[in-house]
């Protein structure tokens, strides 16, 4: 009677090796991605039909709210096409989302170029402030004057946040781009006056509650939600942050992206955006084929938050990278 031999141990995928094995992953399904494009987009359309003409109050409140999230999951599937994850090549496709990324105060002019750049330096000490939020060492936070402090923790308040609407996509992504290159991003101001326009005209022939529920609900919800999303996709406890010298792609991906744990109803909201670990090691993985990447053992047990109101403070608390402990701290007792 022989006794078997033990299994060899499994060779876990680092580095390149590990980006090429999601490229099986990295295919999109035309018919698929349609489907997903068109019926969130009769969806959203329903939902603000739904705030103008819906004859209860309550039903224009619930479609407004509803148009809120639509908006959201309208947006990450927008993100997904500018990283050609899903209809590379169909022109329609980019005609569309360019027409939308104006209407949700996101042009593509600046989200294609800012977000990539966000990928390439995700996790640096340096340079990652692009398309991103700001990372300062408690050294450099120390030696910082009052006003450069205030500044900084203004960015990342929560109320500042929770306003993404304003300062994330009114400011961050049409006025500040327009006014610092005007003739490199004109589509942010044909934004603005779009949106203006619209509120005009809602203002006009609909009052005050038809603004309110078609336009600034749907719009200030998918502002927090997408601004706190990605802001605890990459501040979170046990978030890595490195300088030049130790970074790598894929480690940044592992290391300092989250995977927010969330209910089925909510994935569909945020279109998977919570698998970013993944979704940082290869952008070119469709939103809806994230999930099945887990089976990958070497992506099996990322780093986890949730949206549970503890681990939402917990994420929100973190201020400056501790280069000595190696992690994210608060600003008391500095």
């Amino acid at each position: 009677m022989t006794s078997s031999s033990p299994a060899p141990p499994l060779q876990l995928r680092i580095g390149t090796e590990l980006i090429v094995a999601t490229k099986a992953y990295a295919k999109d399904e035309t018919a698929r991605s349609w489907w997903c494009v068109s019926s969130t987009g009769l969806l959203l359309l329903a939902a603000l039909a739904g705030t103008l003409w819906a004859g209860h109050l309550a039903t224009r409140i619930t479609s407004s709210f509803l148009a809120g999230l639509l908006l959201m999951r309208s947006f990450v599937i927008y993100h997904d096409q500018q990283h050609r994850a899903i209809l590379p090549r169909s022109a329609l496709a980019e005609g569309l989302m360019r027409a939308f990324g104006i209407f949700v105060l996101s042009p593509s002019s600046v989200w294609r170029s800012s977000h990539d750049h966000h990928h390439t330096h995700n996790s640096k000490l340096r340079g990652s402030h692009i398309g991103s939020y700001p990372i300062m060492t408690k050294e450099q936070f120390l030696k910082s004057s009052k006003a450069e402090r205030r500044a900084y923790l203004f960015v990342r308040h929560p109320l500042t946040i929770a306003f993404g609407y304003v300062f994330m996509f009114l400011y961050g992504m049409c006025v500040n781009p327009f006014r610092n290159y005007p003739r490199k991003h004109v589509e942010c101001l044909l934004a603005l006056l779009l949106h203006a326009g619209i509120a005009v005209a809602l203002l006009l022939y609909g009052g005050w509650q038809a603004w309110l529920l078609t336009q600034l609900v749907p719009h200030a919800m998918m502002g927090a939600a997408g601004a706190y999303l990605f802001y605890a996709q990459h501040n979170f406890p046990g978030v890595s942050f490195c300088d030049q010298a130790g970074w790598a792609y894929e480690r940044a991906a592992l290391e300092s992206s989250s995977f927010m744990r969330t209910g089925p109803l909510a994935a569909w909201f945020t279109a998977n955006i919570g698998y970013h670990h993944i979704h940082h090691l290869n952008a070119r993985i469709p939103f809806y084929r994230l999930p099945e990447v887990l089976e990958l053992p070497e992506l099996s047990s990322p780093k986890v938050t949730s949206l549970h109101p503890l681990d939402i403070v917990r994420c929100l608390r973190l201020k400056v990278w501790d280069v000595e402990t190696q992690q994210m701290v608060g600003v008391r007792g500095l």
